[in-house]
C-alpha cells in the first residue's frame, strides 16, 4: 500500500477538440428507505469537500410525483416508478467525465423542481434506492455499497425521518411501510448480492452508547488498503476494532467489525492511522464528521465516523490506482 494516496485524484483524459475530462471515481451508496444513506454521505462529502464530489441522488429520476404514486398505486421502490434508461445514460456520461442535466424530485412537496447541472469531479456519489438495480448501473461504479441495517431500526428510523422531516403521521408511515414491503422485497434488498461493501449498523446496546458497525468486505474488488488499517489497529491494542475471513450468504469475505462503545483514544489513534495515509489538505475537527439525528437532535457516533473515513481512505485509494494506471499506458 506503500504511504497511502497522494495528490491526484482523478483521471484525465483530452477529447478530440482538446477538452479535458476528468474521469472519476464512482462510488454507488445502496439500501431501503431510511437505512441511513443520507447520513452516510454527509460525512463522506465533508471529508471530501464539496470541490471533490458530486452527489447524484437517484429519488430525482421518479417518473411520477407523489399524487400521481398515490393515484396509479405505485411505489417509488419501483424500477417502473423511476427512468432507469436516463439514470444509467446519466452515469455513464459522468463516468466518462462528462456533465449533465438531471431532474430533482423535492420530498418536501412530493414534486419535482427545476432540473440541475451537475459537473463531474474527481469522485461521484450515486445515493439511492435503486442504483445497484440494473447491470447498466453496476457498470458505472467502482465501488457498491449497500446499507442493510435490522428492518426493525430501519422501521424505527423511517418514523423519526418522516414524522420530523417530512409532515407524516406515524400512522401513515407505518401504513406505508406495508405498502412498500413487496417492492422492498422484490427490487431493493436483492442489490445487496451485487455489493462490494455490505455495511451493517446495530442498534446499541445499553441503548446510549453508539452503534455497533458490521462491514462485509467481498472479494469483487481490494479491500487490502482497509484491512491493513484495521489489522494494524488491532495488533496496536485497538480492541474495539476486528477483521477476520468469513462467509457471508455462503460466500468469503472479510469481516470488519467497530464495536459501539469504541474508547476516544481507540477512536483518535484509528483515526490518525487513516489520516496519515490520506495526503489532503483539510480543516475538519473530530465533531464535524459521524454527525446523524435521533428526532431533531443531532448526534454523534465515533463508529459511523470511523466508517466514513473507511470509505473515503477507499476511494482515494483507487482515485491513486487510475492516476497510476493513466500515468504507465
Amino acid at each position: 500500500m506503500g504511504g497511502g494516496p497522494s495528490g491526484s485524484y482523478g483521471q484525465s483524459t483530452t477529447t478530440g477538440k482538446g477538452t479535458s475530462l476528468v474521469k472519476p471515481v464512482m462510488l454507488a451508496i445502496v439500501g431501503d428507505s431510511a437505512a441511513g444513506k443520507t447520513t452516510l454521505t454527509a460525512g463522506i462529502v465533508r471529508l471530501l469537500g464539496d470541490e471533490r464530489i458530486a452527489v447524484v441522488r437517484t429519488d430525482d429520476y421518479h417518473r411520477f410525483d407523489r399524487a400521481q404514486r398515490r393515484e396509479m398505486d405505485i411505489t417509488p421502490l419501483h424500477p417502473d416508478c423511476n427512468h432507469m434508461d436516463v439514470m444509467a445514460q446519466h452515469l455513464r456520461l459522468l463516468a466518462a467525465g462528462e456533465p449533465v442535466i438531471k431532474p430533482v424530485y423535492d420530498h418536501k412537496t412530493g414534486g419535482f423542481a427545476p432540473p440541475e447541472y451537475v459537473e463531474p469531479r474527481p469522485f461521484v456519489l450515486v445515493e439511492g434506492l435503486l442504483g445497484l438495480a440494473t447491470k447498466p448501473l453496476r457498470e458505472c461504479c467502482t465501488i457498491k455499497v449497500f446499507l442493510d441495517p435490522p428492518e426493525e431500526l430501519r422501521r424505527k428510523w423511517k418514523v423519526q425521518r418522516d414524522c420530523t422531516e417530512r409532515g407524516y403521521g406515524t400512522e401513515q408511515v407505518l401504513a406505508e411501510l406495508q405498502r412498500r414491503e413487496p417492492d422492498s422485497a422484490a427490487f431493493i434488498r436483492p442489490q445487496r448480492e451485487w455489493a462490494s461493501m455490505v455495511v451493517r449498523f446495530e442498534p446499541p446496546e445499553p441503548p446510549d452508547e453508539g452503534f455497533s458497525v458490521r462491514m462485509v468486505l467481498r472479494p469483487t474488488i481490494s479491500h487490502r488498503d482497509l484491512i491493513d488499517v484495521a489489522q494494524k489497529a488491532a495488533a496496536d491494542g485497538c480492541k474495539s476494532i476486528s477483521v477476520e475471513l468469513g462467509r457471508d450468504e455462503g460466500h468469503p469475505a472479510d469481516l470488519l467489525r467497530i464495536a459501539g462503545d469504541i474508547a476516544p483514544e481507540e477512536t483518535e489513534y484509528v483515526e490518525s492511522l487513516l489520516w496519515e495515509r490520506m495526503s489532503f489538505e483539510h480543516h475538519l475537527r473530530r465533531d464535524d464528521i459521524g454527525l446523524f439525528l435521533q428526532g431533531t437532535r443531532l448526534r454523534h457516533s465515533d463508529s459511523l465516523a470511523i466508517t466514513q473515513l473507511f470509505i473515503t481512505f477507499h476511494l482515494l485509494n483507487q482515485a491513486a490506482e487510475h492516476a497510476a494506471e493513466a500515468k504507465g499506458r
